[in-house]
């Protein structure tokens, strides 16, 4: 898919793992791409160099939203939250409380607050606008020693059902969907393979016969997306799509 319009995209996790396949996969001719993560390194990207873990990375971020909309001039407006983590991997009474309050933060109010602010800065713009956030089949499916990162997901998908709701009623409105990628071979997928939580061994089998997802195959299924009727608010697998 290659689109032939001028567009502005910010893609937070941009710097490793489907974050980074989504980056180096961008569809639009002509793009100014934002990398929100920690690190950088996003080819040709803009960096906002921000901790989406600590609360208060949460406004900048929401400044930045508003400082490249208020001289964008293009066709089309996308924030992908992909940014995530699995750490602690470890039964909730088990773990530490400083890394498993910061999954909650980065999982689950990470992502509505920054859609929050997405949201109230595109009001103003007359172009193509979509917010997309990256979801998990642990939303759906509790995983032992995922409790934080399950929830997160599933906190996620109810937002995306409810603000995709609420946009319907706006004209123009942005659409919301949330898409799950299902076992992609990144980062994220080896941590989970090496911890001892009970799912790891399926995943460890599913690299052994092959079965990982490529990144850049997930990213752009996941890209495809904004050519597809979908309604506002849609829960999704790449699954359904590749």
């Amino acid at each position: 898919m290659s689109r032939l319009c001028r567009a502005l995209v910010w893609i937070s996790g941009a710097s490793a793992g489907l974050g980074a396949a989504l980056a180096a996969t961008v569809p639009f001719e002509e793009a100014e791409m934002v990398d929100i993560s920690r690190r950088g390194g996003a080819p040709g990207a803009a960096h906002v160099a921000v901790d989406l873990a600590d609360p208060a990375s949460w406004e900048v971020v929401a400044a930045d939203f508003d400082q490249r909309l208020s001289d964008f001039r293009g066709d089309t407006v996308v924030f992908i939250h992909s940014a995530a983590t699995l750490t602690p991997l470890g039964s909730a009474d088990r773990v530490e409380a400083e890394p498993y309050t910061r999954n909650v933060l980065l999982n689950s109010a990470a992502a509505q607050v920054l859609g929050h602010a997405f949201l109230s800065a595109v009001t103003r713009a007359s172009c193509e606008k979509h917010l997309i956030l990256i979801s998990s089949g642990a939303a759906r499916n509790p995983h032992e020693g995922e409790s934080s990162y399950g929830a997160g997901k599933a906190a996620i998908e109810q937002w995306v059902r409810t603000v995709g709701l609420e946009q319907e009623r706006r004209a123009p409105g942005c659409r919301v969907i949330s898409v799950s990628p299902g076992a992609v071979d990144t980062e994220m997928q080896a941590e989970l393979r090496a911890s001892s939580v009970p799912d790891a061994h399926r995943f460890r089998q599913l690299e052994a016969d092959g079965q990982l997802a490529k990144p850049e195959n997930v990213a752009r299924i996941i890209w495809s997306l904004l050519d597809r009727e979908l309604p506002n608010g849609s829960v999704l697998h790449v699954r359904d799509f590749s």
